[in-house]
């Protein structure tokens, strides 16, 4: 739970429009809609999936590492990165399957995002139910698990000669598609006022420089009152 004090007194190390850049940001971000990366090796492309995520304002990502780890560029990213929540798989066993029960059990159903299989169109796709977009290795695409496991196919409709578009621009197509959809719509998206204060409070300490001594340094002083 977060400490409103402690929160009002960081809050004074932040310019008033830095905060107010952050009320607006969150109020347009989303859990309704997350992306799951399966086994991305190429750090430029990892990167630009990260970057769009912030700019639709998708909140959470989910990094999956069973053969390769997943990496960051930060000047791809543009710094992204800092303002999202990237959930690592990366524990010896199947990580596929942990990531997938867990987000399951969250109340997602999982898409995986392939041309091929019974796919649905991206403008077909029923927006209503809260979704994690599974997007695989960039050669061979989504595993054989997520194919057995997953809820549904998502596909981008394309009619040049190439089946498959680079992983970094399908997520932005799609994400781009599904988060305007939604915010036209009726459906409660946006995150709670509890999930908003934590990520408000989370995005105050990293906006502080040595934040660690300014917090030491407000324990000290409640503790002489």
């Amino acid at each position: 739970m977060v400490n409103n004090d402690l929160l009002r007194y960081l809050e004074g190390y932040v310019t008033k429009k830095r905060r107010t850049l952050f009320h607006q940001v969150l109020d347009q971000r989303t859990n309704h809609f997350t992306v799951v990366l399966e086994d991305i090796y190429q750090p430029h492309n990892a990167s630009a999936v990260v970057r769009s995520c912030d700019i639709f304002g998708i909140q959470n990502i989910y990094a999956i590492e069973n053969k390769y780890t997943n990496k960051v560029s930060r000047h791809v990213a543009k710094g992204s990165q800092k303002w999202l929540n990237i959930h690592r798989y990366k524990e010896d066993g199947d990580n596929t399957q942990k990531c997938l029960e867990d987000l399951k059990s969250e109340g997602y159903q999982i898409i995986g995002t392939t041309p091929h299989n019974e796919s649905c169109y991206l403008s077909n796709f029923d927006i209503t139910k809260k979704s994690a977009f599974v997007f695989g290795v960039e050669k061979e695409g989504i595993s054989d698990y997520v194919k057995q496991e997953a809820d549904g196919f998502l596909k981008v409709p394309m009619v040049g000669f190439t089946e498959s578009l680079n992983i970094s621009v399908a997520a932005a197509i799609i994400l781009q598609n599904v988060t305007s959809r939604l915010r036209q719509s009726n459906i409660d998206w946006k995150l709670s006022e509890e999930e908003k204060v934590d990520l408000y409070f989370e995005w105050l300490q990293k906006s502080i420089k040595n934040v660690n001594k300014i917090v030491e340094h407000y324990y000290s002083e409640m503790k002489k009152k």
